[in-house]
Parts: C-alpha cells; sequence; structure tokens
C-alpha cells in the first residue's frame, strides 16, 4: 500500500498537477489539504478517469480536505470529533481502508487570529491526539497524514525561514506534537530519514525554493503495526519545481 499527502493550495488551481502526479506515482490513497472550494465544484471527473473516487469536506475559499482512492474506502468522520459541532472550519477527514483508519487533517496555522487563534490551534491539537489515542487503544492500525503546521524540530526549519514566535515553532506547539507522537505514533519520514534536509514547504516569498529555506510542516504519523512495514517514506521535492506548483510538495509513504 502506497498513502500520501499533498497540501495543493487551491485544487481548481492544481488539477493538472494531481492528475499528473497521480498518473505517474499510483498511489493507492491522497489526501489533499488546503482545496479551497466546496464539493460541488470540486473536480471529480478527472480524478475519475484515472480510477480514483472522491471524498470531499469544502469550505468556500479556505481550508478544505480530500481524499482521492483507487482502493474501495468508506468515510466514518467529515469533523474532528472532540470540537464543537458548530465549527465550521473543514479541516478533517476520517476514513478506513484496507482495515485502517486513516485521517487526513490540515492543522490550522495558529498565526492569524491572535490569541485566539493560538489557542483554537491548541485545542485543535488536543482533540487530535484524544481521537488518535481512541482509535490505538481499540488496536485499530491507524495513518494521520497531512499538513500539520508544526515544524517538529530545529532540524524541520531553515535557518532565518521562520521568526522564534513563529506558531509553527513555539515551544507549546512542539509540546503538543510530542505528546501525540508518544501516544505510540511513529514519524514516518524520521524514520527513515532522521537527520538533514527534509523539507516539504518553500514559501513563495524571498526566493525560498532557489535558495532551500523550506520548512517540514507535512507529517504521515503510524501506529506501531504499520510503522513496522515501513518501505518508503519522502516528499517528492520534483513538484515544487514544476511551474505554477503550490508552495507545499506530496509526502510518499509505503508499506
Amino acid at each position: 500500500m502506497r498513502i500520501a499527502t499533498w497540501n495543493v493550495n487551491s485544487i481548481r488551481q492544481r488539477e493538472a498537477h494531481v492528475c499528473r502526479w497521480l498518473a505517474a506515482r499510483r498511489p493507492d490513497l491522497l489526501f489533499l489539504q488546503e482545496i479551497k472550494c466546496e464539493e460541488p465544484v470540486f473536480p471529480t471527473v478527472g480524478f475519475e478517469a484515472l480510477g480514483y473516487r472522491s471524498a470531499v469536506v469544502g469550505q468556500k475559499a479556505y481550508n478544505g480536505v480530500a481524499v482521492l482512492a483507487r482502493v474501495p474506502f468508506a468515510v466514518t468522520h467529515t469533523a474532528l470529533p472532540g470540537l464543537p459541532v458548530d465549527d465550521a472550519q473543514a479541516r478533517y477527514i476520517e476514513v478506513t481502508a484496507a482495515g485502517i483508519s486513516l485521517i487526513g487533517i490540515y492543522l490550522p496555522n495558529g498565526n492569524s487570529g491572535g490569541p485566539e487563534g493560538f489557542a483554537y490551534k491548541l485545542r485543535w491539537m488536543e482533540a487530535l491526539r484524544r481521537r488518535a489515542s481512541a482509535l490505538l487503544q481499540a488496536d485499530t492500525p491507524l495513518v494521520i497524514a497531512g499538513d500539520f503546521n508544526v515544524c517538529p524540530t530545529d532540524e524541520d526549519v531553515a535557518p532565518g525561514a521562520l521568526a522564534p514566535d513563529d506558531a509553527l515553532v513555539r515551544p507549546e506547539i512542539r509540546a503538543r506534537f510530542r505528546s501525540l507522537i508518544w501516544i505510540g505514533l511513529t514519524d514516518a519520514v524520521r524514520t527513515l530519514h532522521p537527520n538533514g534536509k527534509v523539507y516539504t514547504f518553500w514559501d513563495y516569498q524571498a526566493g525560498a525554493w532557489p535558495r532551500d529555506a523550506g520548512l517540514r510542516i507535512d507529517h504521515v504519523l503510524l501506529s506501531p503495526t504499520l510503522a513496522e512495514r515501513l518501505t518508503e517514506a519522502a516528499p517528492d521535492r520534483r513538484e515544487r519545481g514544476e511551474e505554477k506548483a503550490s508552495d507545499h510538495v506530496p509526502v510518499v509513504v509505503g508499506f
């Protein structure tokens, strides 16, 4: 099985990019973030032509997540359990496929909205930890994939790429990420690439891509039974060099 995650920064602008990439790499499931559209205008037809069925949790102009799959799957949740039912931000999709629970997330950035925006990010991470813990306690094979908006360590951010008080690197956020790992999850990319620069995002500003001033904020976390079978885990850097590319690249994990 091969699973991938990709913040496409508008699916209607990157539909051709995603179709080309799917045809070349053929993952079993691809989780998308920041699709920036509601379900009725999500471009399903092109993906269906490649053999991929879609499920969409959309929001007009902002946020939004989806999954594309060429294997049978069932949607179990379209919002993160534990958050208020009136939370309107489309950031979570949970599915089952091949006996595995798979969660796709677009975790809040935390830099906008002032103190409340940062507090929302902390609440969201705690709710995610509780949901993951419940699934692990039920002995459910689990994958959490997506844009976490967290650089777990200093090695995951290029020198000078972020201010020390940026919400992607603040100590409280890194602590919440560690608490998620400590319930029994494995960071797939760092398991196979424990050291060095393994970035997944390069800002459009200040020549970040030519200078390789990137961040590692897109992650795939695995339960123990899946971590034991891990065979590949890496970002596909080539996509950042494409014309009109997203500022993120796909992260691919295989078992």
